[in-house]
């Protein structure tokens, strides 16, 4: 069943904490600290994050929409499919099933578990279990977990933002990014940026932002000058 618990709140870790080895809380896991600020709890993907990197979900992978089902139930805990997929072991563990042609359309389902498949039919174990029966009709969308295997921003984005980097996170590593309040952001080669500039994912450079532009996401907002390829403080509002 999913955890409907909120977020963890104020709490007395250290937001620049990492871990190696195991996850201390669940992916997105959220966390308050003084100054309004706040933090997402993520596993970097396979490159180190460094202070003041803009980061977002792992790459949208569409050959894993439009997918067919086989017929599901109500109150069934698994959903089987009739279209062949390509999946590592628990890649979309945590992420989300969504249906996305009637019949059912609009249930959004959490993934506990799967295996992995190689063009096959795939079999995905869900945390809650159907509420409307899916037929031959239905379509599903996968949509990965977006705090699991972040990525610095590409200059053309690939997935949604989600937080910044306020501390190194070695490749494959856990820790915390921050989504709200006054965080360290990089300005990139194109231009500084002056006091109250709202500020978007560079479409120049990786990781950076700039003067917001059309078609680049809008994560907040410059608290003072920032010269070109220098860190200052922006108020983030992502999240």
């Amino acid at each position: 069943m999913s955890q409907y618990s909120g977020s963890i709140g104020v709490i007395g870790e250290n937001p620049f904490t990492t871990s190696t080895t195991e996850p201390t809380h669940t992916l997105g896991a959220v966390m308050g600290a003084d100054g309004n600020r706040r933090f997402c709890y993520v596993r970097a993907g396979g490159t180190a994050l460094v202070r003041g990197n803009i980061v977002q979900a792992p790459a949208e992978d569409t050959a894993d929409q439009d997918i067919t089902p086989t017929a599901a139930a109500v109150g069934a805990t698994i959903i089987v499919t009739s279209s062949t997929m390509t999946v590592t072991a628990n890649q979309y563990a945590g992420g989300w099933i969504v249906v996305s042609v009637t019949p059912g359309v609009g249930q959004v389902f959490k993934v506990k578990s799967h295996s992995a498949y190689t063009a096959a039919a795939a079999t995905f174990n869900l945390e809650d279990p159907i509420q409307v029966a899916l037929t031959t009709t239905s379509r599903i969308d996968f949509v990965a977990n977006p705090y699991n295997n972040v990525i610095v921003t590409p200059t053309t984005p690939t997935g949604v933002v989600v937080g910044a980097a306020v501390n190194v996170i070695a490749a494959n590593a856990y820790g915390w990014v921050q989504t709200w309040g006054p965080a360290p952001v990089i300005a990139d080669a194109g231009g500084a940026l002056t006091v109250d500039d709202a500020i978007s994912t560079s479409n120049a450079t990786s990781g950076t932002v700039e003067v917001a532009v059309a078609g680049q996401p809008n994560i907040g907002y410059a608290m003072t000058g920032i010269a070109a390829n220098e860190t200052g403080l922006a108020f983030l509002r992502i999240a």
